[in-house]
């Protein structure tokens, strides 16, 4: 995270584990929504009953968004993805998945999370 760049704590709850996160000034909103559809769908991987561990429900939880994500895009008339070969790594897509800066992002949540870690529980 840039060091110039004006956060603020943001607390949010993903399966009933609190977490503060260092926000942007003005992406409030936006971190707030990403966490609840973060946490609704991680909720109901975990309520199928068939994952417990956190980290595996967090993995297919992902999985779930990104596929949900590029099936969205594909109805919206943007190519969809060429499958790859098993050895093969895929390469980034040439435009992005969604308008906001989902990477910006993602390290935003990585930096709050490596910084902060979860809260301490009330």
């Amino acid at each position: 995270m840039s060091a110039n760049m004006n956060t603020k704590p943001l607390d949010v709850t993903i399966m009933g584990q609190g977490y503060v996160l260092a926000c942007p000034e003005g992406a409030e909103a936006v971190l707030t929504a990403a966490a609840r559809l973060v946490d609704r769908e991680m909720c109901a991987v975990r309520d199928a009953g068939r994952v417990k561990a956190r980290e595996r429900i967090a993995v297919l939880s992902a999985l779930n968004l990104a596929y949900a994500l590029i099936e969205q895009r594909t109805r919206d008339g943007h190519a969809a993805p060429a499958p790859a070969a098993e050895a093969e790594v895929p390469a980034a897509p040439a435009a992005p998945l969604i308008t906001i800066d989902v990477d910006a992002l993602v390290r935003r949540l990585d930096a709050a999370l490596d910084g902060h870690g979860p809260a301490p529980s009330a």
